[in-house]
């Protein structure tokens, strides 16, 4: 898209300056042409959707991977840029974060993740608080990290809705894949109210969640009954209409929790409104796995290397492979850092949980394709297959060794970062 706004403001400048210019008007559209049509050839293309690929090849075209395969198969065309790497891979995903929400300055004006007014406030959006311009998203993308699942964090009963978006973009509206993904949610010590406001105890947290979900039925049902008469419709609530979609089964709860017995009250209010939630966090999880399994629910475990305390005092770093071996759909997050640089990156948690039981593959996995499936993306972006959208990273080495780089970065078919990481 840059390039094709850079193509229009030459070709404003040429109509207005040059009396014949129609070569050099070939000249810029064959660039642009050139600019969108990339092939990356990596020593090991890692697809995500089947066996690693030696000596791989993946051809780009307006956005979208065109072909993937091994270069004695995939011949790349004339005026391709070609880029090389050691190790080729999709772009990385985080699935959930509060990045451009909360900011590297971690002061009060970039800090936007949680509103404390009150206990329960489902409707705020995330894509109203976004800066898609925060230093930290680039930060992010220098890594790798090309699509995260973003929004409002944990240190509320209910604190806001979560967004996906492409770390790319000035704007929202230019990076924003899914504008309202998931409504979040804190059960435990992050729930509970500061200062003593409510909720104080566990028990009142269910009770005040189970009665917000109870009026959005209400709400729904008074919409129903009043069918097409507005008169008899009940007043627009911004509240009810977010729980309603969490009622009707269109997004998810993600319910960030650590204790093994408030993941079963989690999964006790999941099954009595028959509402679909994704467990966040999960420190103790490899307590309650078969309970989890049995209720079919993902979940975005904690970082690996997350702080060891609180609720999460029990946490393990061996909890992602223990889940994935239960068969517990895994993905790995940078979650919410109080304390700077305010985020984590997502690659180094992979790199550290396939030293504690993933394999390489399963590790990768959950920071590609396996988040994709979690967050209900994995038509788009994921792993490197024809039609997807062609984000890819390339690395100098082995992508969880300490001593590799990132040395490319493509989102959207573009060329997003190039400098080694």
């Amino acid at each position: 898209m840059k390039m094709i706004e850079k193509v229009l403001r030459a070709l404003t400048f040429i109509k207005r300056h040059e009396k014949s210019s129609g070569a050099l008007v070939v000249l810029l559209l064959a660039s642009a042409a050139a600019q969108a049509q990339i092939a990356v050839r990596g020593e090991t293309v890692y697809t995500m959707a089947g066996a690693p690929i030696r000596d791989g090849v993946v051809l780009i075209r307006d956005g979208k991977i065109e072909r993937v395969g091994p270069a004695s198969q995939v011949a790349i065309p004339v005026g391709y840029r070609t880029l090389t790497a050691r190790v080729v891979t999709p772009g990385l995903i985080d699935a959930h974060s509060t990045v451009g929400l909360s900011g590297y300055l971690n002061q009060p004006h970039d800090q936007m993740q949680l509103d404390t007014s009150a206990p329960i406030q489902p409707e705020l959006r995330a894509i109203d608080a976004y800066d898609a311009r925060e230093f930290l998203v680039g930060y992010l993308r220098s890594f790798g990290i090309t699509t995260v699942h973003t929004g409002h964090g944990p240190g509320a009963l209910i604190s806001g809705q979560t967004m996906i978006v492409k770390t790319v973009g000035d704007t929202i509206d230019q990076a924003v894949i899914v504008p309202e993904a998931m409504i979040a949610a804190s059960l435990g010590q992050a729930g509970l109210g500061q200062g003593g406001k409510s909720p104080g105890t566990r028990s009142k947290e269910i009770a005040m969640l189970r009665a917000e979900l109870l009026k959005a039925q209400d709400y729904i049902a008074k919409q129903k009954a009043a069918g097409n008469d507005p008169s008899k419709a009940p007043s627009r609530d911004i509240r009810m209409e977010a729980l309603a979609r969490v009622i009707r089964g269109e997004l998810p709860l993600l319910v960030n929790v650590h204790r093994a017995h408030d993941i079963m009250s989690a999964l006790r209010v999941a099954k009595e409104f028959g509402i679909k939630i994704v467990l966040d966090g999960a420190a103790e999880a490899y307590l309650v796995m078969d309970q989890i399994k049995a209720a079919g629910v993902p979940v975005i475990i904690h970082p690996t290397m997350y702080r060891a305390a609180g609720d999460a005092e029990n946490l393990s770093m061996e909890t992602a492979a223990k889940l994935r071996r239960a068969g517990i759909p895994v993905a790995l997050q940078s979650c919410y850092e109080s304390y700077v640089p305010k985020t984590r990156v997502v690659l180094f948690e992979a790199a550290i949980a396939a030293a504690n039981g993933l394999s390489f593959e399963e590790a990768l996995a959950t920071v590609t394709i396996d988040a994709a499936r979690i967050l209900g993306i994995a038509n788009r972006v994921g792993s490197l297959e024809p039609g997807k959208d062609a984000d890819v990273v390339l690395f100098d080495g082995d992508p969880f060794e300490y001593t590799s780089h990132v040395t490319g970065v493509i989102i959207n078919g573009q060329v997003a970062n190039e400098e080694r990481r």
